[in-house]
């Protein structure tokens, strides 16, 4: 198996400034584990995108980059298919939105076909598509705004239908 993909110092250092003040607002917000989550969630910039991935060595989509960071950080294991996601957590307002937070969009002409993870000030991480990488984006970009489907929240301790503690 090749070594998993690394982001490059610079690609990091780009990204520094700003999550600093992110990581401090989802530190006061959802905790010591949202933080980490998002720490390790950069550390996967670059790693490309594969169809059906979920592993840091061969690649990610969008649904098993999410299934993947909350299983690590929160020991929560959450639907394999984006779709399933949303329906398996809470819906909240996109004005509620904190760092940790499910985002979905219309990118296929469905409903909760894209999947990434609210990192604060308007931002995500996700794997977008074939040929690109774990990436960070601006959910205020036309292209995102128009496709915004909701918001979820992944209730720590809770067990809604579909996600469940990595231990059972």
């Amino acid at each position: 198996m090749p070594p998993p993909v690394q982001a490059s110092p610079g690609l990091l250092a780009q990204w520094s400034g700003s999550l600093t003040s992110q990581f401090s607002v989802a530190r006061q917000t959802m905790g010591e584990k949202a933080t980490d989550m998002l720490t390790q969630a950069m550390g996967l910039l670059g790693v490309p995108y594969r169809r059906g991935g979920s592993s840091e060595e061969t690649g990610f989509d969008c649904s098993g980059f999410v299934r993947h960071m909350y299983e690590k950080s929160f020991g929560r294991v959450l639907p394999r298919r984006a779709n399933e996601q949303a329906k398996a957590t809470e819906t909240i307002d996109r004005e509620a939105l904190k760092p940790g937070d499910l985002v979905f969009f219309n990118t296929m002409k469905r409903a909760f076909s894209h999947v990434g993870i609210y990192m604060g000030d308007g931002k995500f991480i996700h794997a977008p598509r074939a040929g690109k990488s774990i990436r960070v984006d601006d959910m205020r970009s036309a292209y995102w705004q128009k496709r915004f489907n909701g918001a979820r929240r992944v209730q720590p301790g809770a067990d809604p239908d579909g996600a469940t503690p990595a231990s059972r």
